[in-house]
């Protein structure tokens, strides 16, 4: 990696989500400070890692990043290994909804990992509400944002986020990978979709199969065995009562956040989350 692409010496800047994701947890880092453990970690693991909010924040020295999306674990191993040839592609885009639609139509699967990097990245930040949703076919599907000038290219918050990701390793699957890769002492946060406060709540499509409850009940099993493990484990989810049967034997707080994703604007008030941690 070239030189120029190292952070500045003396910065002691964190790197902010290089994406906007669904259920991003930036405005919640003040509430879980006092949350995170206070003991040392040898290892730090996220299985649903989306915008990567609290990794980022924490910046532990080792890590193991996990999510079932394939096209963020790819944009972020390009972002670590080939950040250059990133910013170079990145250049290329134009924000017309012509251009938009005639890139969101192509075959991820058929372009270099670069090029879809770059793909990923342009859509996220031009998509209606910088939402990534996919289709049954796993197709990408939201519409044009319209938005007059959005930032696509943060080269500095790019070089950041490079930085940080030099100490994770990445991979793509699901979130019971991580059975197989947490020792004992490890620390693992959980940020899965959310057990949806209604029926027609549940927005989980970020990759094809949405999250159902079996999922969560899986999910609480994989808690259960890294507790067992002597893991340190924290979890968000929403507050529901379903979440707090599940996880009635651990510690549960509850945390106030802003919904980001209401299509009727007095839909965004404040909603309580939990973080449900076993420590």
């Amino acid at each position: 990696m070239p030189h120029n692409l190292q952070p500045t010496k003396g910065r002691r800047q964190k790197p902010k989500p290089p994406v906007k994701w669904a259920g991003g947890k930036t405005q919640l880092l003040s509430q879980f400070a006092p949350l995170f453990p206070r003991q040392k970690y040898n290892l730090y693991l996220e299985p649903f890692v989306g915008g990567g909010a609290v990794f980022f924040h924490l910046q532990p020295s080792a890590a193991i990043l996990i999510d079932s999306n394939a096209e963020l674990i790819n944009f972020y191993r390009v972002v670590r290994d080939n950040l250059e040839q990133l910013l170079e592609d990145l250049a290329k885009h134009k924000n017309t909804r012509e251009y938009y639609y005639s890139l969101r139509a192509l075959d991820p699967e058929k372009l270099s990992p670069v090029q879809r990097a770059s793909r990923f990245l342009y859509l996220n930040k031009t998509a209606y509400n910088g939402l990534w949703r996919v289709n049954s076919k796993g197709r990408f599907n939201v519409p044009f944002g319209r938005y007059k000038n959005p930032r696509i290219i943060d080269e500095e918050n790019l070089q950041l986020v490079a930085g940080a990701l030099r100490r994770a390793e990445l991979l793509a699957g699901d979130f019971s990978l991580v059975l197989k890769l947490a020792p004992p002492g490890a620390f693992v946060y959980f940020d899965p979709p959310y057990d949806p406060l209604s029926e027609t709540a549940n927005f989980t499509s970020y990759t094809p199969g949405s999250f159902t409850r079996e999922d969560q009940l899986r999910l609480s099993r994989v808690f259960a065995e890294l507790d067992r493990r002597g893991c340190l484990v924290m979890l968000s989810n929403s507050d529901t009562p379903f979440i707090r049967s599940l996880y009635s034997s651990y510690n549960i707080r509850v945390v106030t956040a802003r919904r980001a994703i209401n299509c009727r604007p007095d839909g965004r008030g404040p909603v309580t989350e939990l973080v449900i941690r076993n420590y």
